[in-house]
């Protein structure tokens, strides 16, 4: 089983710590360019690292609250609840050089798998790193779907362990900055 590794995001132009066992989604399935997805090689469970406008509208507490509806629009949610947003303490970020603001929303989106009828609660967590001199919001999300009951690991249970909270964590700490090239011309 593969450990932790430090990984290139976007090119090399950010890296950051992936749990164990992550696959990268694109090598599976177009990815969108402004987005690097990675997925639990047993479980349902994913991991977002999304490059995104800065909705300079919102402040606050109000743009991590955003953020999540609009996820939950595109995905098609038809139940979105926030349990908890919560600022997210700059100096444990390796952005926190370049990151102005900093939060972190817990909640569940209702949805329906591609081609199903029934809808699932799925709780999500997400960081929003806002960083308005490159006009960005850097939006990470941890999706966990509630576990389905096969016993897919099986007796040798030889497959990595679902991810939790502290990887979702580790991600967002980790996440850093190569080459401010990404976001053009300043």
């Amino acid at each position: 089983m593969e450990p932790m590794r430090d990984c290139p995001l976007f090119g090399g132009a950010f890296s950051a710590i992936l749990p164990t066992g992550a696959i990268d989604v694109s090598d599976l399935r177009p990815v969108p360019d402004n987005q690097e997805v990675f997925c639990h090689p047993v479980t349902d469970q994913s991991l977002i690292v999304e490059l995104l406008e800065l909705q300079a509208h919102v402040h606050g507490e109000a743009a991590a609250r955003y953020h999540f509806e609009d996820v939950g629009g595109v995905q098609g949610a038809r139940a979105v609840h926030v349990e908890s947003v919560q600022p997210l303490s700059l100096e444990n970020l390796a952005l926190r050089g370049c990151c102005q603001e900093a939060w972190v929303l817990s909640g569940k989106q209702q949805i329906a798998k591609e081609n199903q009828q029934v809808a699932k609660d799925v709780t999500l967590h997400q960081a929003l790193l806002r960083l308005p001199q490159y006009q960005t919001d850097l939006l990470l999300t941890f999706n966990q779907p509630p576990p389905d009951n096969r016993s897919s690991l099986g007796p040798e249970n030889l497959s990595p362990p679902p991810w939790s909270l502290g990887d979702f964590e580790q991600l967002v700490t980790s996440l850093t900055l190569h080459d401010p090239n990404i976001f053009g011309p300043q």
